[in-house]
Protein backbone atom coordinates (compact mmCIF):
# COMPACT_ATOMS: atom_id res chain seq x y z
CA UNK A 1 0.00 0.00 0.00
CA UNK A 2 0.82 3.35 -0.44
CA UNK A 3 0.36 5.40 2.53
CA UNK A 4 0.03 9.43 2.89
CA UNK A 5 -0.17 11.23 6.05
CA UNK A 6 -0.93 15.13 6.03
CA UNK A 7 0.07 16.74 9.25
CA UNK A 8 0.08 20.35 10.52
CA UNK A 9 3.78 20.62 11.07
CA UNK A 10 6.04 17.47 11.33
CA UNK A 11 9.30 19.31 12.05
CA UNK A 12 7.85 20.16 15.68
CA UNK A 13 6.85 18.30 19.00
CA UNK A 14 4.18 16.93 20.59
CA UNK A 15 2.19 14.18 20.73
CA UNK A 16 -0.12 13.53 17.51
CA UNK A 17 3.71 14.86 15.76
CA UNK A 18 5.40 11.49 17.96
CA UNK A 19 2.53 8.82 17.35
CA UNK A 20 2.34 10.14 13.84
CA UNK A 21 5.98 9.33 13.35
CA UNK A 22 6.11 6.09 15.39
CA UNK A 23 3.31 4.91 13.15
CA UNK A 24 4.51 6.00 9.96
CA UNK A 25 7.90 4.48 11.04
CA UNK A 26 6.80 0.66 11.42
CA UNK A 27 4.30 1.18 8.32
CA UNK A 28 7.13 1.63 6.42
CA UNK A 29 8.50 -1.56 7.32
CA UNK A 30 6.48 -2.96 4.76
CA UNK A 31 4.97 -0.15 2.93
CA UNK A 32 5.19 2.96 0.79
CA UNK A 33 4.60 5.48 3.30
CA UNK A 34 5.57 9.10 3.01
CA UNK A 35 4.40 12.32 5.86
CA UNK A 36 3.55 15.50 4.16
CA UNK A 37 3.93 18.52 6.43
CA UNK A 38 1.86 21.64 6.13
CA UNK A 39 4.47 23.75 7.46
CA UNK A 40 8.32 23.81 7.80
CA UNK A 41 10.16 26.01 10.09
CA UNK A 42 13.39 24.24 10.72
CA UNK A 43 15.56 22.43 8.51
CA UNK A 44 15.73 18.97 10.51
CA UNK A 45 12.70 17.23 12.31
CA UNK A 46 12.71 16.72 15.94
CA UNK A 47 11.82 13.13 15.50
CA UNK A 48 13.08 10.29 13.23
CA UNK A 49 10.73 9.40 10.24
CA UNK A 50 13.28 6.34 9.56
CA UNK A 51 15.13 6.03 6.71
CA UNK A 52 12.02 4.01 4.73
CA UNK A 53 9.38 7.60 5.24
CA UNK A 54 9.95 10.14 2.67
CA UNK A 55 9.02 13.56 4.36
CA UNK A 56 7.70 16.55 2.51
CA UNK A 57 6.11 20.16 2.88
CA UNK A 58 3.94 22.31 1.50
CA UNK A 59 4.55 25.42 2.98
CA UNK A 60 8.12 26.95 3.98
CA UNK A 61 8.01 29.29 7.05
CA UNK A 62 12.15 29.06 7.03
CA UNK A 63 13.11 32.49 6.01
CA UNK A 64 16.42 31.59 5.55
CA UNK A 65 15.27 29.28 2.48
CA UNK A 66 15.53 29.87 -0.88
CA UNK A 67 11.99 28.45 -1.39
CA UNK A 68 10.89 31.07 1.66
CA UNK A 69 6.96 31.42 1.22
CA UNK A 70 6.53 33.92 4.06
CA UNK A 71 6.13 37.15 1.14
CA UNK A 72 4.06 35.76 -0.82
CA UNK A 73 0.17 37.43 -0.94
CA UNK A 74 -1.94 34.24 -0.51
CA UNK A 75 -0.04 33.92 3.23
CA UNK A 76 -1.57 36.92 4.97
CA UNK A 77 -4.99 36.11 3.41
CA UNK A 78 -7.55 33.97 5.59
CA UNK A 79 -8.33 30.29 4.61
CA UNK A 80 -11.52 29.72 3.23
CA UNK A 81 -11.34 25.98 3.39
CA UNK A 82 -9.42 24.91 6.80
CA UNK A 83 -12.15 25.77 9.23
CA UNK A 84 -12.36 28.90 11.19
CA UNK A 85 -13.36 27.43 14.48
CA UNK A 86 -10.56 24.81 14.41
CA UNK A 87 -7.49 25.49 16.65
CA UNK A 88 -4.81 26.45 14.61
CA UNK A 89 -7.09 28.47 12.10
CA UNK A 90 -4.79 31.53 12.67
CA UNK A 91 -1.68 29.91 10.95
CA UNK A 92 -3.67 28.91 7.68
CA UNK A 93 -4.09 31.08 5.17
CA UNK A 94 -5.37 31.25 0.99
CA UNK A 95 -1.54 30.06 0.24
CA UNK A 96 -2.31 26.67 2.51
CA UNK A 97 -5.47 26.26 0.94
CA UNK A 98 -4.26 26.07 -2.53
CA UNK A 99 -0.96 24.25 -1.65
CA UNK A 100 -3.23 21.73 0.30
CA UNK A 101 -5.65 21.54 -2.92
CA UNK A 102 -3.05 21.08 -5.75
CA UNK A 103 -1.76 18.44 -3.53
CA UNK A 104 -4.42 16.25 -2.77
CA UNK A 105 -6.11 16.37 -6.21
CA UNK A 106 -2.41 15.42 -7.82
CA UNK A 107 -1.93 12.72 -4.96
CA UNK A 108 -0.98 9.06 -6.00
CA UNK A 109 -1.78 7.11 -2.97
CA UNK A 110 -4.30 4.25 -1.65
CA UNK A 111 -4.73 5.87 1.62
CA UNK A 112 -4.27 9.43 2.62
CA UNK A 113 -4.57 10.13 6.40
CA UNK A 114 -5.51 13.67 7.98
CA UNK A 115 -4.37 14.12 11.40
CA UNK A 116 -6.57 17.20 13.07
CA UNK A 117 -9.88 18.29 11.76
CA UNK A 118 -9.06 20.74 9.57
CA UNK A 119 -7.32 18.86 7.25
CA UNK A 120 -9.49 16.09 7.64
CA UNK A 121 -11.82 18.87 5.84
CA UNK A 122 -9.20 19.19 3.46
CA UNK A 123 -9.14 15.73 2.63
CA UNK A 124 -12.71 15.14 2.84
CA UNK A 125 -13.82 18.02 0.39
CA UNK A 126 -10.64 18.01 -2.17
CA UNK A 127 -9.02 14.92 -2.35
CA UNK A 128 -9.28 13.12 -5.80
CA UNK A 129 -11.53 10.25 -6.70
CA UNK A 130 -9.20 7.07 -5.61
CA UNK A 131 -7.17 7.26 -2.66
CA UNK A 132 -9.01 6.02 0.47
CA UNK A 133 -9.67 8.95 3.03
CA UNK A 134 -9.32 8.67 6.28
CA UNK A 135 -9.42 11.25 8.98
CA UNK A 136 -7.85 10.89 12.64
CA UNK A 137 -8.87 12.26 15.75
CA UNK A 138 -6.19 12.63 18.01
CA UNK A 139 -7.98 15.60 20.35
CA UNK A 140 -12.06 14.82 21.22
CA UNK A 141 -15.50 15.21 19.76
CA UNK A 142 -16.59 17.10 23.19
CA UNK A 143 -13.50 19.12 23.21
CA UNK A 144 -14.84 21.19 19.63
CA UNK A 145 -16.70 23.72 19.64
CA UNK A 146 -20.37 23.57 18.34
CA UNK A 147 -19.46 25.33 15.02
CA UNK A 148 -16.10 23.21 14.19
CA UNK A 149 -19.11 20.21 14.91
CA UNK A 150 -21.29 21.55 12.45
CA UNK A 151 -18.52 22.20 10.00
CA UNK A 152 -17.54 18.36 10.77
CA UNK A 153 -20.54 16.60 10.53
CA UNK A 154 -21.79 18.81 7.14
CA UNK A 155 -18.12 17.40 4.95
CA UNK A 156 -17.11 13.78 7.15
CA UNK A 157 -20.03 11.87 5.84
CA UNK A 158 -16.99 12.08 2.49
CA UNK A 159 -14.54 10.26 4.89
CA UNK A 160 -14.52 6.60 4.01
CA UNK A 161 -13.44 5.96 7.77
CA UNK A 162 -12.53 8.10 11.10
CA UNK A 163 -10.12 6.88 13.84
CA UNK A 164 -9.92 8.00 17.06
CA UNK A 165 -7.70 7.20 19.89
CA UNK A 166 -10.06 5.73 22.44
CA UNK A 167 -13.29 3.51 22.61
CA UNK A 168 -15.27 6.18 24.70
CA UNK A 169 -14.28 8.95 22.19
CA UNK A 170 -15.36 6.37 19.07
CA UNK A 171 -18.79 5.98 20.89
CA UNK A 172 -19.75 9.72 21.26
CA UNK A 173 -18.53 9.86 17.09
CA UNK A 174 -21.25 7.01 16.31
CA UNK A 175 -23.51 8.73 18.70
CA UNK A 176 -24.02 12.56 17.90
CA UNK A 177 -22.05 12.86 14.35
CA UNK A 178 -24.41 11.09 11.95
CA UNK A 179 -22.22 9.64 9.26
CA UNK A 180 -23.36 6.83 7.33
CA UNK A 181 -21.64 4.96 5.94
CA UNK A 182 -18.19 5.99 7.50
CA UNK A 183 -16.53 3.44 9.74
CA UNK A 184 -15.69 4.58 13.08
CA UNK A 185 -12.94 3.03 15.22
CA UNK A 186 -10.55 3.34 18.24
CA UNK A 187 -6.81 2.77 17.31
CA UNK A 188 -5.08 4.23 20.28
CA UNK A 189 -1.64 5.72 19.88
CA UNK A 190 1.64 3.92 19.79
CA UNK A 191 4.99 4.23 21.84
CA UNK A 192 8.08 2.10 21.32
CA UNK A 193 9.48 0.33 23.61
CA UNK A 194 12.50 2.84 25.03
CA UNK A 195 16.04 1.74 24.64
CA UNK A 196 17.27 1.63 27.90
CA UNK A 197 16.12 -0.67 31.03
CA UNK A 198 13.18 -0.24 32.94
CA UNK A 199 12.73 1.53 36.06
CA UNK A 200 13.82 -0.23 39.20
CA UNK A 201 11.44 1.44 41.62
CA UNK A 202 14.04 1.92 44.11
CA UNK A 203 14.08 5.41 43.19
CA UNK A 204 12.53 8.08 45.53
CA UNK A 205 10.75 10.14 42.84
CA UNK A 206 7.66 10.44 41.41
CA UNK A 207 7.60 12.02 38.07
CA UNK A 208 5.68 13.88 35.80
CA UNK A 209 5.48 15.39 32.19
CA UNK A 210 3.54 17.11 29.78
CA UNK A 211 2.80 20.79 28.86
CA UNK A 212 2.65 23.16 31.88
CA UNK A 213 -1.48 23.65 31.04
CA UNK A 214 -3.99 24.41 32.96
CA UNK A 215 -5.94 20.96 31.81
CA UNK A 216 -2.82 19.33 33.24
CA UNK A 217 -3.89 20.85 36.82
CA UNK A 218 -0.39 20.64 37.91
CA UNK A 219 -1.95 22.70 40.78
CA UNK A 220 -3.36 19.60 42.33
CA UNK A 221 -0.33 17.53 41.88
CA UNK A 222 2.13 19.93 43.77
CA UNK A 223 -0.78 20.60 46.53
CA UNK A 224 -1.38 16.82 46.79
CA UNK A 225 2.97 16.45 47.36
CA UNK A 226 2.72 18.46 49.92
CA UNK A 227 0.62 16.16 52.09
CA UNK A 228 2.87 13.40 50.69
CA UNK A 229 6.22 15.50 51.97
CA UNK A 230 4.85 15.74 55.47
CA UNK A 231 4.66 12.17 55.88
CA UNK A 232 7.68 10.73 53.33
CA UNK A 233 9.88 13.94 53.15
CA UNK A 234 12.88 11.83 51.02
CA UNK A 235 10.51 11.43 48.53
CA UNK A 236 10.74 14.28 45.57
CA UNK A 237 8.68 14.97 42.64
CA UNK A 238 9.81 16.21 39.10
CA UNK A 239 7.60 17.57 36.47
CA UNK A 240 8.79 17.77 33.05
CA UNK A 241 7.45 20.36 30.30
CA UNK A 242 7.13 24.00 29.57
CA UNK A 243 4.27 25.81 28.99
CA UNK A 244 2.49 29.36 29.91
CA UNK A 245 1.84 28.15 33.52
CA UNK A 246 5.76 27.95 34.77
CA UNK A 247 5.66 30.94 36.73
CA UNK A 248 2.25 30.68 38.72
CA UNK A 249 3.41 26.52 39.74
CA UNK A 250 6.74 28.14 40.79
CA UNK A 251 4.94 30.99 42.67
CA UNK A 252 3.37 27.66 44.23
CA UNK A 253 5.88 25.69 45.02
CA UNK A 254 7.67 28.66 47.10
CA UNK A 255 4.37 29.42 48.58
CA UNK A 256 3.95 26.00 50.27
CA UNK A 257 7.88 25.77 51.15
CA UNK A 258 8.22 22.85 48.65
CA UNK A 259 11.51 24.17 46.53
CA UNK A 260 13.68 21.47 48.15
CA UNK A 261 10.61 18.85 46.91
CA UNK A 262 9.17 19.81 43.73
CA UNK A 263 11.23 20.58 40.91
CA UNK A 264 9.84 21.84 37.30
CA UNK A 265 12.27 20.40 35.07
CA UNK A 266 11.53 22.22 31.93
CA UNK A 267 11.47 20.57 28.61
CA UNK A 268 13.26 17.01 28.06
CA UNK A 269 13.63 15.22 24.57
CA UNK A 270 13.96 12.05 24.79
CA UNK A 271 12.14 11.49 28.18
CA UNK A 272 12.84 7.88 28.71
CA UNK A 273 16.17 8.44 30.86
CA UNK A 274 13.93 10.78 32.65
CA UNK A 275 10.83 8.12 33.55
CA UNK A 276 13.12 5.35 34.22
CA UNK A 277 14.63 7.44 37.00
CA UNK A 278 11.33 7.35 39.08
CA UNK A 279 9.37 5.02 40.37
CA UNK A 280 6.23 6.09 40.48
CA UNK A 281 4.46 8.36 37.32
CA UNK A 282 1.63 11.02 38.38
CA UNK A 283 -1.43 12.47 35.98
CA UNK A 284 -3.56 14.91 37.28
CA UNK A 285 -5.25 16.29 34.22
CA UNK A 286 -9.04 17.79 34.09
CA UNK A 287 -8.88 15.85 30.92
CA UNK A 288 -6.62 13.27 28.79
CA UNK A 289 -7.28 12.88 24.98
CA UNK A 290 -5.28 9.93 25.46
CA UNK A 291 -2.70 10.00 27.25
CA UNK A 292 0.70 9.45 25.73
CA UNK A 293 2.61 10.26 29.19
CA UNK A 294 0.95 7.33 30.86
CA UNK A 295 1.86 4.73 28.29
CA UNK A 296 5.36 6.62 27.79
CA UNK A 297 5.73 5.57 31.72
CA UNK A 298 4.82 2.27 31.89
CA UNK A 299 6.75 1.70 29.19
CA UNK A 300 9.40 2.61 31.54
CA UNK A 301 8.16 -0.05 34.17
CA UNK A 302 6.30 2.78 36.59
CA UNK A 303 3.00 2.48 37.69
CA UNK A 304 0.52 5.30 37.08
CA UNK A 305 -1.05 7.44 39.52
CA UNK A 306 -4.03 9.15 37.24
CA UNK A 307 -7.06 11.45 37.85
CA UNK A 308 -9.64 8.83 36.39
CA UNK A 309 -10.87 11.87 33.70
CA UNK A 310 -12.33 11.90 30.13
CA UNK A 311 -10.87 9.91 28.50
CA UNK A 312 -7.88 7.92 28.17
CA UNK A 313 -6.87 7.04 31.42
CA UNK A 314 -9.32 4.10 32.26
CA UNK A 315 -8.55 2.71 28.74
CA UNK A 316 -4.80 2.39 29.53
CA UNK A 317 -4.78 1.65 32.90
CA UNK A 318 -6.26 -1.36 35.00
CA UNK A 319 -6.78 -0.04 38.59
CA UNK A 320 -5.26 -1.71 41.29
CA UNK A 321 -3.03 -3.89 38.76
CA UNK A 322 -0.52 -2.05 36.63
CA UNK A 323 -1.74 1.86 38.56
CA UNK A 324 -4.34 3.85 40.41
CA UNK A 325 -7.51 5.57 39.08
CA UNK A 326 -8.81 8.40 41.58
CA UNK A 327 -11.47 11.14 41.23
CA UNK A 328 -10.70 14.03 39.77
CA UNK A 329 -10.04 17.21 41.02
CA UNK A 330 -9.39 15.54 44.35
CA UNK A 331 -6.41 16.13 46.05
CA UNK A 332 -6.56 14.19 49.10
CA UNK A 333 -7.06 10.43 46.82
CA UNK A 334 -3.98 11.82 44.75
CA UNK A 335 -1.98 12.21 48.02
CA UNK A 336 -3.01 9.17 48.95
CA UNK A 337 -2.72 6.74 45.83
CA UNK A 338 0.38 7.99 45.49
CA UNK A 339 1.44 7.34 49.65
CA UNK A 340 0.44 3.96 49.08
CA UNK A 341 2.73 3.25 46.09
CA UNK A 342 5.63 4.95 48.20
CA UNK A 343 5.03 3.29 51.48
CA UNK A 344 4.48 -0.40 50.40
CA UNK A 345 8.06 -1.59 47.88
CA UNK A 346 6.78 -4.65 47.35
CA UNK A 347 3.23 -3.35 45.71
CA UNK A 348 5.15 -0.03 43.73
CA UNK A 349 7.82 -2.84 42.11
CA UNK A 350 4.78 -5.72 41.64
CA UNK A 351 2.89 -2.95 39.87
CA UNK A 352 5.97 -1.37 37.65
CA UNK A 353 6.43 -4.83 36.71
CA UNK A 354 2.52 -5.40 35.25
CA UNK A 355 2.80 -1.79 33.99
CA UNK A 356 5.69 -3.05 31.39
CA UNK A 357 3.80 -6.10 30.49
CA UNK A 358 0.38 -4.45 30.14
CA UNK A 359 1.61 -1.48 28.44
CA UNK A 360 3.39 -3.97 25.23
CA UNK A 361 0.09 -3.65 23.64
CA UNK A 362 0.54 0.04 22.28
CA UNK A 363 3.60 -0.90 20.76
CA UNK A 364 4.23 0.53 17.37
CA UNK A 365 4.16 -2.81 15.59
CA UNK A 366 0.47 -3.63 16.93
CA UNK A 367 -1.02 -0.96 16.45
CA UNK A 368 0.53 -0.52 12.82
CA UNK A 369 -1.29 -3.89 12.54
CA UNK A 370 -4.35 -2.72 13.50
CA UNK A 371 -4.04 0.43 10.85
CA UNK A 372 -2.97 -2.37 8.07
CA UNK A 373 -5.98 -4.22 8.82
CA UNK A 374 -8.51 -1.12 8.14
CA UNK A 375 -7.02 0.12 5.81
CA UNK A 376 -6.93 -3.54 3.71
CA UNK A 377 -10.75 -4.00 5.00
CA UNK A 378 -11.27 0.32 3.46
CA UNK A 379 -9.34 -0.79 0.25
CA UNK A 380 -11.50 -4.00 0.01
CA UNK A 381 -14.96 -2.19 0.71
CA UNK A 382 -13.79 0.67 -2.09
CA UNK A 383 -14.29 -1.71 -4.44
CA UNK A 384 -13.74 -0.73 -8.34
CA UNK A 385 -12.82 2.36 -7.39
CA UNK A 386 -9.64 1.32 -6.06
CA UNK A 387 -8.90 -0.63 -8.85
CA UNK A 388 -9.29 2.55 -11.73
CA UNK A 389 -7.18 4.42 -9.00
CA UNK A 390 -4.38 1.80 -9.36
CA UNK A 391 -4.87 2.22 -13.05
CA UNK A 392 -4.67 5.76 -13.29
CA UNK A 393 -1.47 5.46 -15.17
CA UNK A 394 -2.26 3.85 -18.23
CA UNK A 395 -5.72 5.12 -18.91
CA UNK A 396 -4.27 9.11 -19.59
CA UNK A 397 -6.63 9.54 -22.80
CA UNK A 398 -9.54 8.67 -20.62
CA UNK A 399 -8.89 10.77 -17.38
CA UNK A 400 -12.34 12.44 -17.35
CA UNK A 401 -13.91 8.92 -18.29
CA UNK A 402 -12.28 7.16 -15.45
CA UNK A 403 -12.92 10.11 -12.71
CA UNK A 404 -16.89 9.75 -13.94
CA UNK A 405 -16.64 6.27 -13.02
CA UNK A 406 -15.14 6.25 -9.52
CA UNK A 407 -18.11 9.03 -9.02
CA UNK A 408 -20.35 6.51 -9.79
CA UNK A 409 -19.34 3.35 -8.03
CA UNK A 410 -17.28 5.22 -5.08
CA UNK A 411 -18.90 3.58 -1.59
CA UNK A 412 -20.25 6.28 0.88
Amino acid sequence: MHISFLIHNAYGIGGTIRTTYNLARTLGEQHDVEIVSVFRHRDQPIFDPGPQVRLSHLVDLRKSSPSYDGADPDHGRPAQVFPAMEGRSRQYSALTDRRIADHLRSLEADIVVGTRPGLNVHIAREARRGPVRVGQEHLTLSTHSKGLKRALRAVYPRLDAVTTVTEADAQTYRGQMRLPGVRVEAVPNSVPAPGLDPADGTGKWVVAAGRLAPVKRYDLLIRAFAKVSEARPDWRLRIYGGGAQHAKLRALIDQLGLYNNVFLMGPANPLDPEWAKGSIAAVTSSLESFGMTIVEAMRCGLPVVSTDCPHGPAEIIDNGVDGRLVPTGDTDAIAAALLDLINNDELRQQMGQAALKDSARFDPSRVAGRYETLFSELIGRSGLRGSLHRARGSLIGGAFAAKDSLRKVRVA
